[in-house]
């Protein structure tokens, strides 16, 4: 029989822009002394939004929940092209955006769903032989990358006003959303990349059950605890 400690679960926490996924793990780590604590699934340091974070004996069922499907909205800001694929990058070229309409957009990220194979940018955490790409990139070496299959559910614009678009798109794990926004410039033929990015649900869990990465720290140990999946809620299927 398995017996299960209060804290052997799962937090939902609404990540900021600004610290990277292990800080948001490194500071609840430090702030509420866990031995255990990992997230399911990367966010950029720029983008915000729903962040899983696993405690305990629920770390067992980060590769799990990691695999999950995950939503995001975001904007994209077309004309301009940058090394990350996103606004954090260096400028490598502007054009001119072409008139487009909302449909035009909305036909052009429709070419995009379904089955992908997809390289992960070079300003990214992916490991070649051990070393994170983005090291390589700082130090202008560009490598190989080996494709990935990924799934585009859905590829939507909701709004255009010349240069952003505003989309949601929902799509498997491991899925760059920044190398979309790229390829989905190239596309169109000015360039663009990624302005910004939310992540509002990952599996069965949405954004607006979570609690800000800031109150969290606030929180009293106990109240922590009121806020913590248990294991046997996770383990369930999505």
């Amino acid at each position: 029989m398995h017996v299960f400690d209060p804290f052997d679960g799962a937090v939902l926490i609404d990540k900021p822009a600004g610290p990277t996924s292990h800080d948001v793990v490194d500071a609840l780590r430090r702030a509420f002394r866990l031995e255990k604590v990992g997230h399911c699934g990367t966010l950029d340091p720029n983008a915000t939004g729903l962040l899983v974070i696993v405690l305990g004996k629920g770390t067992k069922l980060s590769e799990k929940l990691m695999s999950d499907d995950k939503v995001y909205e975001g904007a994209i800001k077309f004309g301009e092209t940058t090394d990350s694929y996103d606004a954090a990058g260096e400028l490598v070229s502007s054009l001119p955006v072409p008139p487009i309409t909302l449909e035009e957009l909305n036909a052009a990220a429709a070419e995009f769903q379904g089955d992908l194979m997809q390289a992960p940018p070079m300003v990214s955490a992916v490991k070649i032989k051990g070393v994170p790409l983005y090291k390589l990139a700082r130090k202008g070496i560009e490598v190989e990358r080996k494709p990935r299959l990924i799934h585009i559910y859905s590829f939507r614009f909701s709004s255009y006003s010349e240069p952003l678009g505003q989309f949601r798109i929902a799509c498997t794990k491991g899925t760059y959303v920044r190398s979309l926004a790229h390829d989905l410039g190239q596309k169109i033929g000015c360039g663009a990349h990624l302005a910004s990015l939310r992540r509002i649900v990952s599996g069965k869990f949405d954004v607006k059950d979570s609690i800000t990465f800031e109150d969290a720290l606030k929180l009293t140990a106990s109240d922590l605890q009121k806020r913590v999946l248990p294991f046997l809620t996770l383990a369930q299927p999505a």
